[in-house]
């Protein structure tokens, strides 16, 4: 007990329990922290705010991790306070075993700087486990011939602690027989053996009872006991040899379980029952006692659990050999654990952003990684790599940890999201890997403008069309997303030809629908020239146009219209002249039509409708002409009254009709003498322009007269003059229809101002137009009859007759 007392004064120190922080930077920013084991949840580590250089008040705006590598998260982060804190229970020998330094790390991840720290946190020992021992009761069978001085050893007591909170003493209860003895090796290790200081005799007791103490060195003082009986036997004077002093194996750490290690040996030079050895393991920690067994009759040392190299590198234990008579002998045993590449590398994504902008300029950060291999030498190298057919790269940042960034710029309207495989390869044989997947999406701003489907478009309308017809529908796709794709249409422009275009043509803003706001026409304008603009929602917005061409398509809305014969103004009806010696296809007239339809709407066809004599004329079909169908005969009118329809070619088909007049004769007399029988057509003033043919008639007869004395006294005078020379015109070819007012010849013989010739060697008649407008010259009436008179009479000589120029001449 002295001892005990003497221990407890020596070690009356009492024990800092309170934080010992030291704190330092490394060149890597590596901040170290000591504290005691056992340490009670909500006791400060540290203040790593402050050692970190953090502001306490943004300090939760952070977003500040803590990334252990182990696999129980011992500490957490106070972040109002800005201290660290233990979670857990932490226990030095549970975590470290019997290593003389207890490390935990971890990192310290500050989001916002994509900035990480390594923290060590030492794990220094208290006195917090007694002394055991692996037997509680421990039995020797000693021959009571045993020389005084023989020492048995005695299995030495285990205490998890380190330093002086280990085993420091052992202590027999007090016996006149036993002594002990204490021992430290040169690895620090205590031998214990129990020392025979007085001979036993069985006959005076044969039973022992001792009571063993271990004690360690803390404050207080921990202290566990065995019990220790001795029966005393009878001579067994030699003990067990071990072949070796060390055995020593090197295994690989997947050895499956039941694999035999090594065998031990050991002999007794005794004979008989005395010889007879058995073995037993000692000095085994609590796991390798899970682990490995001796065979006490072969002494062969086997798993009977599985070996984990990243558990224990070595394991260390005493292999005893006893007799029957309790002599024994102990031998070290060595067993290294051989590592293979059994664990595949960890991949653990620490921080990542959420969505990336399309215009991020190359490095941006976009994941921060950490790497872990459990293996240790060449298995536990890890090295990192991501496709190379997308545009990020890994990038080293600290220890283990990588920075995923951006490699080059950034389209989202070619690919919109990335899913980044990132592989981790170790460099052990064979190689293990382990992959994890990063979804990297980008977010979008207005980098494109929208884009029509056609470069131009050409649409088509009918013409008559009723007002919000739909003409067609414009598309525009804009590859960016969300508001910077929400494409709008307008037009533009303001006018279109004569019209306003905001009244002609609107569209949809929403859908891109063009829509006619007022019935076309197609012979007003036949097509529509504009603009349409497509617009973005982006901001600032873009737009792109396209050209829009709407055609007009024409209906047949239009009949024909009737150029020639045109209606006289005067209310009088016109006639053609025919000569009664006409042949058959003799050209009478040609009624001229337009239609201002285009296409087949405008393609017009000319049938005779209607006629005094059926089968005398015929009309082309598309040319329009009258002409003789056969010659005159004695029985046929002189006036011969033709309806000429004029019809298109639409569907349905519209027409128009011309009336035209015919007057059969061969000399004007005739003409004259008939004209009284010629009758226009059924109007309310028939009657007034009768009476006014009959006076004219008769004027003209007696005008006719006068102009033949007239002209046989001043045929010489003007044969010669200027005048006569510069208005005679000589006429030739196929006479063009001559329209003669019945009501009003005077007035078309003055308009009309042609000759018309007819020879004896030909019925064709000829008519050339005179190359003087005597409608338009300041010439006297009476002398523009005597001149055409003077013309008659030069052309007696060719027996020709003017009878055009004959009627002007009487008028």
């Amino acid at each position: 007990m002295a001892n005990v007392h003497m221990l407890l004064e020596n070690k009356g120190r009492v024990l800092f329990c309170l934080i010992l922080v030291n704190v330092w930077e490394a060149v890597s920013g590596q901040i170290r922290y000591s504290i005691p084991e056992e340490m009670q949840k909500g006791s400060s580590v540290g203040n790593i705010a402050k050692d970190l250089g953090l502001a306490i008040t943004g300090l939760s705006d952070r977003e500040v991790l803590i990334v252990g590598r182990g696999r129980t998260q011992y500490f957490t982060l106070n972040i109002k306070s800005g201290h660290l804190y233990p979670t857990e229970r932490v226990d030095r020998e549970q975590i470290c075993g019997q290593k003389q330094t207890c490390l935990l790390n971890f990192e310290i991840i500050v989001e916002e700087k994509m900035k990480v720290f390594g923290v060590e946190v030492e794990i220094t020992d208290i006195n917090d486990n007694e002394p055991r021992f692996q037997e509680d009761e421990l039995e020797f069978r000693i021959s009571e011939l045993a020389s005084v001085g023989t020492r048995y050893s005695l299995e030495g007591a285990q205490d998890p602690d380190l330093g002086t909170n280990s085993v420091q003493g052992y202590y027999l209860s007090s016996n006149k027989h036993f002594s002990l003895d204490v021992q430290t090796g040169a690895d620090g290790d205590k031998y214990v053996e129990l020392v025979l200081e007085k001979s036993l005799d069985r006959e005076e007791q044969d039973v022992h009872d001792l009571i063993l103490t271990a004690t360690d060195g803390g404050d207080p003082v921990r202290s566990g006991t065995a019990q220790i009986r001795v029966i005393v036997l009878d001579a067994n004077d030699n003990a067990p040899v071990f072949s070796q002093p060390v055995y020593k194996v090197n295994v690989l750490e997947n050895v499956p379980v039941g694999s035999l290690l090594l065998t031990v040996n050991a002999t007794d030079p005794d004979e008989a029952i005395n010889s007879e050895v058995t073995y037993s393991l000692r000095k085994m920690k609590d796991k390798a006692s899970q682990i490995f067994q001796v065979d006490s009759k072969t002494g062969e040392i086997s798993t009977v659990g599985n070996l984990d190299y990243e558990e224990a590198a070595s394991y260390e234990m005493e292999v005893q050999a006893k007799d029957v008579g309790d002599l024994s002998a102990r031998s070290k045993v060595l067993i290294a654990v051989i590592d293979i590449n059994d664990n595949a590398p960890e991949i653990t994504v620490t921080s990542v952003i959420k969505s990336v902008s399309e215009d991020s300029p190359p490095g941006t950060v976009i994941a921060l990684i950490h790497l872990h291999d459990r293996d240790s030498g060449e298995n536990g190298e890890v090295t990192c790599s991501i496709p190379r057919n997308i545009p990020f790269r890994l990038q080293k940042s600290f220890d283990n940890y990588y920075s995923l960034v951006s490699d080059r710029a950034l389209d989202r309207e070619q690919v919109s999201d990335y899913n980044v495989t990132i592989t981790a390869t170790d460099r052990g044989t064979p190689p293990l890997s382990s992959t994890t997947t990063i979804l990297v999406q980008l977010s979008d701003i207005n980098d494109n403008a929208p884009i029509f489907s056609q470069t131009s478009y050409t649409l088509y309308i009918t013409e008559n069309n009723p007002r919000g017809t739909s003409v067609s529908s414009l598309k525009a796709n804009d590859p960016d997303s969300g508001e910077n794709a929400r494409v709008t249409y307008s037009i533009p422009g303001t006018q279109i030809q004569e019209a306003p275009l905001p009244s002609s043509i609107s569209i949809n803003s929403e859908t891109g629908a063009l829509y006619a706001l007022r019935s076309f026409d197609y012979e007003q304008f036949r097509e529509i020239r504009f603009q349409v603009q497509a617009q973005d929602g982006g901001s600032p917005p873009l737009s792109s146009n396209v050209s829009v061409t709407l055609f007009i398509l024409d209906q047949n809305d239009n009949s024909p219209h009737i150029l020639h014969p045109s209606f006289p103004t005067d209310g009088s009806t016109g006639v053609e002249l025919a000569p009664r010696s006409s042949e058959p296809g003799y050209l009478v007239t040609k009624v001229v039509a337009v239609d201002a339809d285009s296409g087949q709407n405008a393609w017009l066809s000319y049938q005779l409708l209607k006629a005094t004599e059926p089968g005398l004329f015929s009309v082309g079909l598309h040319s329009g002409e009258i002409r003789t169908a056969r010659s005159f005969v004695d029985k046929d009118a002189l006036k011969q009254s033709l309806v000429v329809l004029v019809k298109d070619n639409g569907q349905p088909p519209l027409s128009a009709t011309a009336t035209v007049t015919v007057v059969v004769a061969d000399s004007i007399p005739e003409i004259l003498s008939d004209l009284s029988s010629l009758s226009a057509p059924a109007d309310p003033q028939s009657s007034l322009t009768l009476y006014l043919v009959i006076a004219v008639a008769s004027v003209s007869c007696l005008f006719f007269t006068f102009i033949l004395v007239l002209l046989a006294l001043r045929l010489r005078r003007w044969r010669n003059s200027q005048l006569f020379d510069s208005s005679s015109v000589t006429f030739s070819g196929v006479p063009v229809s001559q329209f003669v007012g019945i009501d009003g010849v005077r007035a078309f013989l003055h308009s009309c101002s042609h000759e018309v010739s007819l020879t004896t060697d030909s019925r064709k008649s000829q008519c050339i137009q005179s190359a003087l407008n005597y409608s338009n010259r300041p010439i006297d009436e009476k002398k523009e009859g005597l001149l055409i008179a003077e013309n008659l009479r030069n052309n007696e000589g060719n027996d020709a007759l003017g009878p055009v120029s004959f009627l002007y001449l009487l008028f």
